[in-house]
């Protein structure tokens, strides 16, 4: 039986491999071990390692690691305890494949731990491009220390190849969030709003905004044009999330609460929404504001616009339903204005997403159990022809 490791350190990873998750452990030749590592263990973040637990799923390792400070050296000193504490946990699991998602800190230390375990990695979401966040340079590391790509387009398979990865290896699946929308049981209005204890009404918005890392010190200037633009909406309902556990993701964690303690009755802040609700909410809002990639990914298969704010996921194929803006107050005005329109909206309504392609998960699990893994750790670069 092979034993396959998945990885995941935050809510939004988490929510896009579950339904991976759970095929990988239906199959009876397949054994699943789950380490949750980040975010997951942190209650400033919402303890989302009972989610998984909550959805049946056995958490076989927890890799502490995630300081209480958000600064560079702190995030430094983080990705170090993670790269000890995967060291310990695949000595006591021992597995045959492991199994990451896109390209956090922690991944980055997952998958160099496993480098000298002489584990295979298969890696979902490499080829890429983040521009505005350290986060591109780590996914292309992590795609150079796998040994099988799953990519959400062509053009992004294209790019692994390009970065000298093996063709034979690299396998364009689709998004593997886009698929799990249809297959996850939502909330209705009235259900969602009785969990959140807040009402959307008919005009709402469900903002997450995150640091921009290669940038310095802008979080606190970023997050204040974007709450003053916002504060132009009074007829919006608003719904806030908090950041990942990036440099200076705390900044905007507290201008946020702020923010929704001053503004009581139309806003709230909530740590995770998780799955269920998250895809629950995108079903009732007008809109989703932000930085987020799932803004560009997930959210045009739910028919409503997104205003992607800044540099954090330039380069990032995107739907004509994504209206992009730069971070100045006035830009994010207009943004605003022009993601509120009739136009955008009606595009948004085709539910045209670049990311969607059927079967994704059943791809993954048929080549995670038959591709043959003896021979996979030593790599050759594939030259592309010029």
């Amino acid at each position: 039986m092979r034993k396959i490791c998945v990885i995941t350190g935050s809510r939004a990873e988490y929510g896009l491999l579950s339904g991976l998750m759970a095929a990988i452990k239906k199959d009876p030749t397949l054994l699943l071990q789950v380490i949750a590592t980040n975010m997951h263990l942190s209650p400033e973040f919402g303890l989302t390692y009972k989610e998984i637990e909550n959805d049946g799923f056995t958490i076989d390792k927890k890799v502490e690691m995630l300081l209480s400070s958000d600064t560079s050296n702190g995030t430094t000193k983080s990705v170090g305890l993670a790269t000890i504490g995967f060291a310990d946990a695949y000595e006591d699991l021992k597995p045959d494949l492991i199994v990451v998602l896109g390209d956090r800190y922690e991944i980055l230390a997952a998958v160099t731990a496993a480098l000298f375990y002489k584990i295979p990695v298969a890696h979902l979401h490499g080829g890429e491009i983040s521009e505005g966040a350290y986060d591109d340079s780590i996914r292309h590391a992590i795609t150079k220390l796998s040994h099988l790509h799953f990519t959400a387009t062509e053009s992004y398979r294209n790019r692994v190849i390009q970065l000298g990865e093996n063709p034979d290896r690299v396998f364009y699946v689709g998004a593997i969030g886009v698929e799990n929308i249809k297959n996850t049981p939502l909330l209705s209005k009235r259900e969602l709003e009785e969990n959140l204890q807040f009402e959307l009404g008919e005009k709402s918005f469900l903002v997450t905004y995150h640091p921009v890392t290669l940038e310095n010190s802008t979080a606190k200037q970023q997050c204040e044009s974007l709450l003053s633009a916002l504060s132009e909406y009074n007829d919006y309902r608003i719904v806030f999330t908090y950041p990942n556990s990036d440099t200076d993701g705390r900044i905007i964690i507290q201008l946020i609460e702020d923010y929704v303690s001053k503004n009581k009755d139309r806003c709230m802040a909530i740590n995770s929404l998780g799955r269920i609700r998250y895809y629950s909410a995108l079903q009732y809002v007008s809109a989703v504001i932000g930085n987020s990639s799932s803004g560009i990914i997930e959210v045009p298969s739910f028919g409503i616009p997104t205003l992607n704010i800044g540099d954090r996921q330039k380069g990032r194929i995107a739907s004509n339903s994504v209206v992009h803006c730069g971070t100045a107050i006035e830009d994010i005005k207009s943004g605003l204005l022009e993601v509120t329109s009739q136009n955008i909206r009606s595009m948004a309504s085709k539910k045209l997403n670049p990311y969607h392609l059927e079967d994704t998960t059943n791809r993954i699990v048929e080549i995670l159990k038959e591709y043959p893994l003896k021979q996979i750790i030593q790599k050759k670069f594939y030259n592309t022809k010029q």
